[in-house]
């Protein structure tokens, strides 16, 4: 009995023996556990974003487990995607520890990061124009916005949009240009051109030859390529592709209504002779008030424009403009250019047709550029009179007409020219001239250079001074308190010649000055310059 129980024990002791010596086996030895060793933090917990992914042995390629779920993650979509990443690792020093295995951990970081996953940008491209750009989902959309503002115009599905990169530019810039849809199914077929292979040598030198000889002849009618040219944008369009949000990028539909429809843009507007504000405001379309009101320089509609001046006006245009040449026949009703004859003797206010005009007709073959809608020039390469023009001939004055001013300084105009309700007794109910109140004793000055044909009393204008004009005008200066003129002499414009006053039938000082056009009234104040 003794014996059996020493047995027992010595087997309990070999048992624990055993059971240690394979405890500290599998703490050294097998791959789940960290073996312990005095070299500090050896058991690591990793967090991201708040969410644990796993236990490490250590941290070592942890960056590269996250870096490997981003490219997983971003290559699952052409997208831009943002996310928050934020890594905790918490370090300990362990005896033993149960750590996961790598691709658990890998798990855990991409289920992390998706769910971190904060913005996803969308591919996209931008279309500048000008200080105008709109975003759209796709260089196909790109594509379709571009070819809508052509087919605007282009109604023959002639022509089509082309991209490609803008060499002179640092980044990767696409920039448009347009070509006729035969030509770019050409540039991209791939046979070979044996044409030119068989015409070589002496026999290409004899082709261009003949070429170069080949009399030319007049186009004939059905020579000409009617219809549209050529066609592009008027401005340089940019395509950048870029990684915008979804309520950033634009429909394609709505974008191209913002592009193809017309917006109240200003412009600038060159005055050429003959130019008038109402002439302007007829040929561009625009109101003359709205006119007026574009131009601080412009009071009224009688504002005096000079050639060269430049008015600012509005005209519709889209956001991306087009310009076009076609080729147009025509048949139409012309005049010839008016002849004029100088005549020295004339003012230039004097003007006599000597031939009346009369219409021609002809038929026209034209090349004619276009802005949008607006056509820019027409170049006429074809034209068949079928019956000749008379021109107008008139004859006109060269020589500068004279100009008046108000013939005496300050004044309160009291009367002005036309009908009057209550006149002085003895007076015309209607005024030939202009009143202006001003104390006896101012002096009046001739409004034009010219011949006194009166001075002194007249009845009931009092002292009167009438002077005659080289173009044919009279001016009349009444109720004066002293002449200093006489009949015969002659005065130059600002010539002192009376002193105003209040003599004949008049109801207070003040000035009356009258104008006789070809010895009809008219009113003064219609021909002063100041």
């Amino acid at each position: 009995m003794k014996k059996i129980t020493r047995y027992y024990k010595r087997l309990k002791i070999t048992y624990a023996k055993a059971a240690l010596l394979a405890g500290v086996c599998a703490a050294f030895f097998l791959p789940s556990y960290t073996k312990f060793e005095k070299t500090g933090d050896n058991f690591f917990t990793v967090k991201i974003n708040g969410a644990e992914v796993g236990v490490m042995g250590d941290t070592e390629h942890l960056d590269e487990y996250i870096r490997e779920a981003r490219k997983k993650i971003a290559s699952e979509s052409d997208e831009l995607i943002l996310m928050d990443i934020n890594v905790e690792t918490e370090g300990r020093e362990v005896l033993w520890g149960k750590i996961d295995s790598e691709s658990a951990v890998r798990a855990n970081i991409d289920r992390a990061l998706r769910s971190g996953i904060k913005e996803t940008l969308h591919r996209s491209y931008t279309v500048k124009v000008n200080d105008y750009t709109v975003n759209l989902a796709s260089i196909e959309e790109v594509m379709a916005l571009l070819q809508a503002s052509i087919d605007k115009y282009a109604t023959e599905d002639k022509f089509t949009v082309e991209l490609a990169l803008d060499s002179t530019r640092e980044f990767n810039v696409l920039t448009t240009y347009v070509m006729e849809k035969q030509e770019a199914q050409e540039q991209g077929d791939s046979e070979v051109d044996y044409r030119g292979l068989r015409e070589g040598g002496i026999a290409q030198v004899l082709s261009d030859m003949f070429e170069s000889i080949e009399p030319a002849r007049e186009k004939d009618w059905n020579d000409y390529e009617y219809g549209l040219l050529s066609i592009d944008f008027a401005e340089e369009v940019e395509v950048v592709e870029s990684y915008l949000a979804a309520s950033e990028i634009t429909d394609i539909n709505t974008a191209i209504e913002e592009v193809t429809k017309d917006q109240e843009k200003n412009t600038v507007y060159e005055v050429v002779a003959g130019d008038t504000l109402s002439g302007i405001s007829l040929a561009t379309n625009i109101p003359l008030d709205r006119l007026i009101e574009l131009n601080e320089n412009l009071e009224n509609e009688n504002s005096i424009i000079r050639i060269g001046e430049e008015l600012i006006i509005t005209i519709p245009e889209p956001e991306l403009s087009i310009v076009r040449e076609e080729e147009l026949y025509y048949e139409e009703e012309y005049d010839e250019e008016i002849i004029y004859i100088d005549n020295d003797d004339w003012y230039t206010t004097e003007t006599k047709t000597m031939q009346e005009p009369s219409a021609g007709f002809r038929r026209v073959v034209a090349k004619v550029q276009f802005r949008n809608d607006t056509e820019v020039s027409r170049d006429i390469v074809k034209e068949e009179v079928v019956m000749e023009a008379v021109a107008k001939i008139v004859m006109r004055g060269t020589k500068i007409p004279p100009t008046y001013i108000k013939p005496l300084s300050g004044g309160r105009k009291s009367s002005g020219f036309g009908r009057r309700r209550a006149p002085t007794r003895g007076a015309s109910s209607y005024h030939k001239g202009v009143d202006w109140s001003t104390p006896t004793g101012t002096a009046v000055f001739a409004s034009s250079g010219g011949t006194v044909a009166k001075a002194g009393w007249g009845g009931g204008y009092g002292y009167v001074v009438y002077i005659n004009h080289a173009d044919g005008k009279q001016t009349r200066y009444a109720h004066l308190s002293k002449v200093l003129v006489s009949s015969g002499q002659s005065v130059k414009q600002g010539d002192k010649i009376a002193l105003s006053g209040n003599t004949g039938i008049s109801t207070g000082p003040h000035l009356h000055f009258e104008m006789l056009v070809n010895g009809s009234h008219v009113n003064p104040e219609s021909y002063l310059n100041r």
